[in-house]
């Protein structure tokens, strides 16, 4: 007797474990996803606040009316940050880009001074910049303006395909996570199918039935839900050394967030999908249960 209820015991918490495991890994997945969709928005501006608008100046520019320019740029609205860069380190960047000083067989510097500028990420678009352009041309200590048009046509147009490639991911992983976790959640309780029976022969309410079952599937989804964080979280974590440009507030926000819908997701999904089985083998006959 003792070992058949030691071997229930045993086929009862392997069927939570089971379950406990397949819901952790739907979850993960959700709130992989989730974090995706949201930290989108934020490599977008990422990547656009550290595009560079190159200021190239003229070359009889006197070094007060270069600090009094790059102040001016910097009270732009548009202006994110500014860098001086004069003819000097101008010259000594291309030498290592070409791997050889053109002063040395020009007998000069050809280079001249300019400001390294980036935009706010709101200004970081083609028709902005073409404004913006516009205003610094007539400035009389500029003489030309070059920003790179065809790279910020590009991270536009890919962060706006990576959005809705997300967004539609993230709605098929919910219909998918949903059938996955009906399915676990059905085969826990169809091993209980004739304990539900039992429990109508002798009174108990359907509402009565279902309130044990409901707690566990809740406790399940959390439970699975706080395994399915700490995998996201120890990820992160590992990457931590390569994404860490990129963690800020907002990321942290967003990575908050991740954890509610996580939450959220498994307390309701577990709940609708035990909600449902329950009532499913409340309606059956104890003739139908040998035949499912």
């Amino acid at each position: 007797m003792k070992n058949k209820q030691n071997m229930a015991a045993g086929h009862l918490f392997n069927s939570r474990l089971t379950s406990i495991i397949s819901i952790t890994l739907v979850l993960f997945l959700i709130g992989a996803t989730t974090l995706m969709v949201l930290l989108t928005n934020e490599l977008s501006v990422y990547i656009r606040e550290n595009l560079t608008l190159s200021v190239v100046l003229k070359d009889d520019i006197k070094p007060a009316d270069i600090q009094k320019l790059q102040k001016n740029l910097d009270a732009c609205p548009y202006t994110n940050t500014t860098k001086y860069i004069d003819k000097e380190t101008a010259a000594k960047e291309l030498a290592e880009e070409l791997g050889q000083d053109p002063t040395e067989f020009l007998g000069y510097n050809p280079l001249l001074g300019s400001i390294e500028m980036t935009l706010k990420s709101d200004y970081a678009n083609n028709d902005s910049i073409a404004i913006i352009e516009q205003s610094l041309q007539r400035l009389p200590e500029v003489k030309e303006v070059s920003f790179q048009k065809n790279l910020i046509d590009t991270i536009n147009k890919n962060v706006q395909r990576i959005s809705i490639i997300l967004m539609g991911v993230s709605a098929l992983l919910i219909l998918i996570s949903y059938a996955l976790i009906s399915n676990t959640v059905r085969l826990s309780v169809y091993a209980k199918r004739f304990l539900i029976h039992t429990m109508k022969l002798v009174g108990a309410t359907k509402s009565f039935i279902r309130k044990p079952f409901l707690i566990q599937g809740i406790i399940t989804g959390l439970i699975s839900a706080i395994l399915a964080m700490g995998i996201l979280s120890g990820i992160l974590f590992v990457l931590r050394s390569k994404v860490g440009e990129l963690l800020s507030i907002e990321s942290m926000n967003a990575l908050l967030i991740s954890f509610a819908v996580m939450i959220v997701s498994g307390i309701i999904i577990t709940f609708i999908a035990t909600y449902l089985s329950v009532t499913r083998y409340l309606r059956l006959r104890v003739d139908d249960m040998y035949y499912i």
